[in-house]
């Protein structure tokens, strides 16, 4: 046994310049492949965590095709509805800052609601509420840190609303970069203040949400919501999971290409694989012929050999691109789902380890490889004795 596993690294020593060019290529095409794998499974995680804490229904008020803010008035009406529960008005909107043509989004916190104030504490821990409300404060983002840092508004940051006047809010502090994907241009702060700087009036809201008590009447409640007022748009939570997938095909469509490219040029590795077999080998295999090796014997060497080969460069791509992705953070690569617009984003991927997507990337990737390997093998290892070794 030890003779066998000694001339299996013999045998991988002497194919040395070929074996280290398969090598290389294979393990940057693992790298390529699981870092896609590994982008694409963070950003999903991260956008259906976001839908378990959505409502079951955002309603918004449309006057002549345009976005209007929605009254107050409308928080009571639906309470009365039957089934109907946790009814909250939102103040949410964007604020443009013209000289770099860059927005931030702007999300008021209702500081006196006890449930609002609990998710909020969860969210930022160590949160006192007192100094926070003592003056005018917000809590940015990863993204609108480092703009503000860039233009050295380190405390504070003196906004514009729509009436041209200023107001001056503190900076408190910066929302854990874990939640940078969805947070990394977003300002939270006091609704009031939201308000303000969105130049909206004070029995005004963005929009309302409300959840439904008993999932059964999830219609009776969308028809009432619809009957109540014709000039509403009325979103279902499960809309918004339709657009989440949606967004995320759209940018799993490069992987789709990449995987692609990446398969053609897998296939070109075969090729070359399959249909040159060096004369060397040949006679190597007509030696161990010549020894005694019985044809299944040769077979399973040569198919160890490959395999330690193909498992070593697959198991170095998956190694390569965890560093890439979780520790790099991705560089050049996240942008192409992330996008390049507004403030550069500076998410750090979380790791959601998906086995079975890997384990497939393994069998698409190894089982290929093995067998362009093997059907020459078996024609050269059946053939007559004295022809290989002419």
């Amino acid at each position: 046994m030890q003779s066998k596993i000694n001339l299996l690294f013999l045998l991988i020593s002497s194919h040395r310049q070929r074996n280290i060019g398969i090598f290389t290529i294979s393990t940057l095409l693992v790298t390529l492949l699981a870092s896609v794998l590994f982008i694409s499974s963070s950003i999903q995680q991260a956008l259906l965590g976001t839908l378990n804490t959505q409502a079951d229904f955002t309603i918004q008020k449309y006057e002549a095709g345009k976005l209007c803010n929605t009254p107050n008035t409308w928080i009571d009406e639906f309470l009365a509805f039957d089934g109907v529960s946790n009814v909250q008005g939102r103040v949410y909107g964007i604020h443009y800052y013209e000289p770099k043509e860059t927005y931030f989004m702007i999300v008021g916190i209702d500081m006196y609601e006890e449930q609002i104030v609990k998710k909020f504490q969860t969210l930022m821990d160590g949160l006192d509420i007192a100094k926070f409300l003592s003056r005018k404060s917000m809590i940015i983002g990863e993204g609108v840190k480092k703009f503000f840092d860039d233009f050295a508004y380190y405390e504070y940051y003196i906004f514009r609303p729509p009436d041209r006047s200023k107001e001056k809010v503190y900076i408190y502090d910066t929302i854990p970069k874990e939640s940078a994907l969805i947070s990394n241009d977003m300002i939270l702060m006091e609704i009031s203040q939201a308000r303000k700087i969105l130049g909206m009036k004070k029995d005004q809201f963005t929009d309302i949400v409300l959840n439904v008590k008993n999932k059964e009447e999830m219609q009776k409640v969308e028809e009432k919501l619809i009957l109540s007022h014709f000039n509403t748009r009325i979103i279902k939570k499960n809309d918004i999971e339709k657009f989440y997938t949606k967004l995320f095909y759209y940018k799993g469509g490069f992987f789709l290409s990449l995987f692609i490219i990446s398969l053609t040029t897998f296939g070109i590795i075969l090729y070359q694989r399959y249909s040159i077999l060096s004369k060397m080998e040949t006679k190597e295999i007509a030696l161990l012929r010549m020894m005694g090796w019985r044809i299944k014997e040769i077979i399973t060497l040569k198919i160890a050999e490959n395999f330690l080969l193909v498992t070593s460069s697959y198991m170095l791509g998956i190694l390569f691109a965890y560093i890439f992705v979780f520790v790099l953070d991705a560089p050049f690569l996240r942008n192409i789902f992330l996008g390049f617009h507004n403030l550069e984003n500076e998410v750090s991927f979380l790791f959601y380890p998906s086995f079975e997507t890997l384990g497939l990337l393994f069998i698409i990737f190894v089982i290929p490889f093995i067998l362009a390997t093997l059907i020459p093998l078996y024609k050269i290892s059946i053939s007559d004795i004295s022809e290989l070794m002419r």
